[in-house]
């Protein structure tokens, strides 16, 4: 019994050197878990920071077109107003090219409305001379 109560203790004094060796184990599993976490951390972190430095120059790139856009349009703006100031100085020429010529066509409707009376009047003289035609022929045959 003796002997069984010694390797009983043998066996206890084991087990204690057993949770030894576990926690010099567990440490030892902890200290290069450790690096792992701390070298995984700082890839996350280097990835995540070229992650972010890609989001952040797309998103400059995309101001920077923008301001070439912007730049581009105002200057199309320009192109146009001067377009626009263009066509308004040749429409205020052109009217008083045409407020000159008012009183010629207004002449050119006037000799118009005579033409149209004068035609009138040559219509019905034709017929009154058919008319006078047909009479005349008329006594002739008597």
């Amino acid at each position: 019994m003796a002997a069984a109560a010694e390797g009983v203790l043998a066996t206890r004094s084991d087990e204690p050197a057993r949770d030894d060796a576990a926690v010099e184990t567990a440490e030892e599993a902890k200290e290069p878990a450790e690096a792992d976490i701390t070298e995984l951390c700082r890839d996350m972190f280097s990835k995540m920071a070229t992650y972010l430095t890609g989001e952040l120059t797309a998103t400059s790139e995309d101001y920077k077109l923008l301001e070439n856009m912007n730049k581009l349009t105002s200057l199309k703006y320009l192109e146009m107003k001067d377009i626009a100031i263009n066509i308004s100085r040749n429409l205020k020429d052109l009217n008083q090219k045409y407020a000159g010529l008012q009183p010629y066509l207004d002449q050119i409707n006037v000799i118009e409305e005579q033409v149209a009376a004068l035609e009138q009047a040559a219509y019905k003289l034709d017929a009154y001379s058919k008319k006078l035609e047909a009479k005349y022929k008329k006594l002739e045959k008597r």
